[in-house]
């Protein structure tokens, strides 16, 4: 009887093992956030050089001794604006662009956090060179320290999810800029699955990332 029990337990914990498993490694697809916005108006193009994506990532405790931040930099990108008011954007970045700035004195372990982080195990950059957010909606926030609520589509590694920001706007002289919220976004659903052995403490899923935009009118 006792036998007949301790084999149900372990078939019944080897069946958990199974389906936990086959839920993680299902196949990550992308969800596209249907566009809304217009292109009627102004082009305003990205200021490369005063545009960045700023990045940190942690370990399991949130703390500036468990974390590395860095910065990646825009290839390209373009706003349109209407009436002074911001109507659509979409922003590529340059991923082999990704760097740490906390080891940016330390040139060795800059170069392999830098190396590692471009590798398979994150974002592989010498197949996804670019990742992209594409602004779907633009909403005015009545509320709060951010005067506006964008929802997009961010893209990296080839795999789309609707990502949504509140946003601080500005739009004079022609000259645009944007500054989101730092927000949390889930690498795993981006297929960045790596982790660290137990012993070296294990890696937040939670990538906090926050989008700087500069962007001047075209004449």
């Amino acid at each position: 009887m006792m036998k007949s029990f301790t084999n149900s337990v372990f078939v019944a914990l080897i069946s958990a093992i199974f389906v936990v498993s086959c839920g993680k490694d299902k196949p990550l697809t992308s969800e596209v956030t249907e566009v809304s916005t217009t292109t009627n108006g102004s082009v305003y193009e990205l200021d490369t050089l005063n545009s960045r994506i700023e990045w940190k990532g942690y370990k399991v405790v949130k703390s500036d001794q468990s974390s590395h931040f860095g910065t990646i930099q825009f290839e390209s990108g373009d706003l349109t604006v209407k009436d002074g008011v911001l109507e659509s954007g979409k922003f590529v970045a340059d991923m082999n662009s990704l760097t740490s700035v906390d080891l940016k004195n330390d040139a060795e372990q800059l170069g392999k956090l830098n190396g590692h982080l471009k590798s398979g195990d994150f974002f592989e950059t010498d197949k996804f060179p670019t990742a992209s957010y594409e602004i779907t909606k633009v909403s005015k926030n009545e509320a709060g320290d951010y005067n506006t609520l964008l929802d997009g589509n961010l893209t990296i590694k080839g795999i789309t999810k609707p990502v949504q920001f509140n946003a601080n706007v500005s739009i004079k002289d022609g000259e645009a800029s944007i500054a989101t919220e730092p927000k949390d976004i889930k690498r795993e659903d981006f297929g960045v699955k790596f982790q660290l052995p137990l012993a070296n403490g294990l890696l937040k899923d939670d990538v906090n990332l926050q989008i700087l935009i500069k962007a001047m009118e075209k004449k």
